[in-house]
């Protein structure tokens, strides 16, 4: 058996500007349950791409914050590539405070379907 593939979550796949940000809430293409709001809007490059906006006043302290971040990359790094061309903006709820992972995953796993659906729509 060969190595492993590595499987990165890569600055490509990443929103990384303020404007990049804002496009993406302008487009006001939004699906929320408990846990999560993702705000989504179809792209121009051709791929998925993933901004996290995970607040100390939904969620809490350092620790509980990066263990939501990990749980949406790696959720998103899966997949990204079913989701086609649209940049999503990941926002944590309080519901995500008191989650376990596998109910962030299962979480996103349904929020991933919707947004898909809706960004293709418009």
């Amino acid at each position: 058996m060969g190595a492993p593939r590595r499987q990165r979550f890569d600055r490509s796949q990443r929103l990384l500007t303020a404007a990049a940000f804002d496009a993406v809430y302008k487009r006001r293409i939004r699906v929320v349950d408990d846990c999560f709001a993702v705000n989504g809007a179809p792209n121009d490059v051709g791929h998925a791409r993933l901004g996290l906006s995970i607040g100390a006043k939904a969620v809490g302290n350092a620790v509980a914050r990066n263990r939501v971040k990990r749980v949406v990359r790696e959720s998103f790094r899966r997949i990204a590539p079913e989701l086609g061309a649209i940049d999503v903006v990941v926002g944590a709820r309080n519901g995500a405070r008191t989650a376990h992972n596998a109910q962030l995953r299962e979480s996103l796993d349904g929020l991933w379907r919707k947004i898909q659906k809706r960004c293709a729509v418009s």
